[in-house]
């Protein structure tokens, strides 16, 4: 599977004008694979939730006791 992928890959990495970080192409192959097994929805749910969790309850839940 992998020698099978690698030529696809490389054309699509080879676009001109194109420039890929090796973060950004494996965060685009990991979309590619989570659409092409169709857990997309799954994880990004999964993504949201984590998002949230990050960005608003980590930072203000614990900032305010309950005093009653």
């Amino acid at each position: 599977m992998e020698g099978a992928a690698r030529h696809p890959i490389a054309d699509w990495l080879d676009i001109t004008g194109a420039r890929w970080s090796l973060a950004g192409t494996e965060a685009v192959l990991k979309l590619r694979a989570l659409i092409a097994n169709g857990d997309l929805d799954t994880f990004w749910a999964y993504h949201l939730k984590q998002e949230h969790q990050r960005n608003h309850q980590d930072h203000y839940q614990q900032k305010h006791q309950l005093t009653a």
